[in-house]
C-alpha cells in the first residue's frame, strides 16, 4: 500500500508541527500587534516576545536577554560574523574557518577577505572533522574570530566543540567564537556556557517551527557592530518588523523539541541507523560518508552509491513521491561536485553519486522500508545503463 509523499530532506526544512500552527493562528487572527508601551496591545506583544525569549534561552543555558530573534539563521549568521569582525577589528584582522563549513560562514569569510581581513581555512579529515592541531597552529596574535558549524550540513559530522573551546581558551588573548547551530540545535545538546560560544545562530524551521524566523544568541558583554539600521520594532539587532506569530510558533516548536529531548533524538538515531542498515543490506557498492555512530548527528545519513549519478536518483525518487537530497542542498546547484565531500577526499564520482537522507520525528520505519525498496529498484535500473558497472560485472 502506497504511503503517500515521503519527505526525507529535513535538513533543508521540516514539517510545521500542528501544535505550532495552532499557536500561531491566534497571533495571525487576534493578537497581531507589534510591541509597544502604555497600551495593552503593545504590552501584550512585549510579554509574548519575553516569554518566547525565555523558552529559547532555557533550551541552551542562556539568559532571555541574550536571545535576539531574526528572520532566519542566515541573517543571524551575518549579524554575528560581520558584527564581531567589525567590532573587534582594532584588536586584529585574522579570522579562522574551515573548508567544510556551511556556505553562510564561507561567503561571509570571503566578503571579509575582500574588505581587509585575513582568513585561514582549516582542512578536514576523511570524516569531515577539522584538525585541532591545525587550529592551534593557525592562531596568532591578530586572531579575533573563530567560526564553525556545529553539525556539518552535508554529512552530519559533529565537530569536537568542547575540544575547540579548550584550544581557543589556551590562546594568550580573547578569540571570539561563533557557532552556526542550524543543523545541531534540537539534535545534539548545545549549552552556550559549556561550549564557551560568544554568538550562536539557530533556525525554527529545522525543528518543525515556521519558516522565516530564527534567533541569534549573543553573550552578555560581547559587542557587535550594527549591520541593519532602522526603527526598532522587535529587536535592536534586526530592526524593522518581525512577525510575533512566527516568534510564538518558534517558541512552541522549541517547547516540543526539548520537552523530552533524549527520547526525541533517540528516535531520530534509531530511524537513521535503520535506514543505513537497510541500504547496506539491499544495495551493493554503497559507502557511508562521514562518521558512523555517535559522532554523527542523529538525523543525517549521507551515502555515495557507486556507478550512478545522485541527481538521477533524486529525480526518479521524486517521481515515486519520495523527497531526498543529492550532495548538499545548499551547494549542489549547477550539478557541481559537493565541496564538503571533495574536501574529505572523495572523488568526483563519489561526490556526484552522493545521496543525503535526513529524518524527522514524523518519519516512520514503514517509510524507510518503502524508500529503500524504491532506491534498490532505481539503482538496479540505472546501473544496467552504466558502462562502468557492466564492466565490473564482466570482470567477475
Amino acid at each position: 500500500m502506497k504511503i503517500g509523499r515521503i519527505y526525507l530532506d529535513n535538513c533543508v526544512t521540516s514539517k510545521t508541527a500542528p501544535e505550532v500552527l495552532k499557536e500561531m493562528q491566534r497571533y495571525f487572527e487576534e493578537k497581531y500587534w507589534f510591541p509597544g508601551t502604555f497600551i495593552s496591545t503593545g504590552e501584550s506583544a512585549n510579554e509574548q516576545i519575553s516569554h518566547s525569549q525565555q523558552i529559547v534561552a532555557e533550551s541552551m543555558g542562556a539568559k532571555a536577554s541574550e536571545i535576539h530573534f531574526t528572520s532566519g539563521g542566515t541573517l543571524a549568521n551575518n549579524i554575528a560574523i560581520k558584527g564581531l569582525a567589525n567590532a573587534y577589528k582594532k584588536q586584529g584582522n585574522h579570522i579562522i574557518v574551515s573548508v567544510v563549513d556551511y556556505p553562510d560562514l564561507l561567503t561571509n569569510a570571503a566578503y571579509l577577505e575582500k574588505n581587509g581581513f585575513e582568513v585561514t581555512y582549516l582542512s578536514a579529515d576523511n570524516e569531515g572533522f577539522i584538525s585541532l592541531t591545525e587550529l592551534q597552529s593557525a592562531i596568532r596574535k591578530e586572531t579575533i574570530l573563530f567560526m564553525t558549524t556545529a553539525v556539518n550540513h552535508t554529512v552530519g559530522t559533529i565537530q569536537p566543540l568542547q575540544e575547540i573551546k579548550k584550544v581557543l581558551e589556551s590562546a594568550d588573548h580573547k578569540i571570539y567564537f561563533h557557532l552556526d547551530a542550524g543543523q545541531g540545535y534540537g539534535k545534539i545538546p548545545l549549552n552556550v556556557n559549556e561550549l564557551g560560544v560568544d554568538t550562536m545562530s539557530i533556525s525554527a524551521h529545522k525543528i518543525h517551527g515556521p519558516q522565516g524566523i530564527g534567533a541569534l544568541y549573543l553573550r552578555t558583554g560581547t559587542k557587535l557592530t550594527q549591520l541593519i539600521h532602522g526603527v526598532k520594532r522587535v529587536d535592536n539587532l534586526q530592526t524593522g518588523g518581525l512577525s510575533i506569530a512566527l516568534i510564538a510558533g518558534f517558541a512552541k516548536a522549541v517547547e516540543i523539541t526539548f520537552s523530552d529531548f533524549e527520547k526525541n533524538t533517540a528516535y531520530l538515531r534509531e530511524l537513521s541507523n535503520y535506514l543505513l542498515e537497510k541500504m547496506e543490506q539491499e544495495i551493493p557498492y554503497i559507502e557511508l560518508n562521514g562518521p558512523r555512530g555517535e559522532k554523527r548527528a542523529p538525523h543525517n545519513i549521507n551515502v555515495s552509491i557507486d556507478f550512478i549519478e545522485g541527481e538521477a536518483i533524486t529525480m526518479m525518487l521524486d517521481q515515486k513521491e519520495i523527497t531526498v537530497a543529492t550532495g548538499s542542498a545548499c551547494a549542489s546547484e549547477g550539478l557541481k561536485a559537493n565541496y564538503v565531500l571533495m574536501a574529505m577526499g572523495k572523488t568526483h564520482l563519489q561526490s556526484h553519486g552522493s545521496m543525503k537522507f535526513t529524518v524527522s520525528r514524523y518519519n516512520t520505519k514503514a517509510e524507510i522500508d518503502e524508500t529503500v525498496q524504491a532506491l534498490k529498484e532505481i539503482t538496479t535500473e540505472l546501473r544496467s545503463r552504466s558502462p562502468l558497472y557492466q564492466a565490473l560485472l564482466k570482470e567477475k
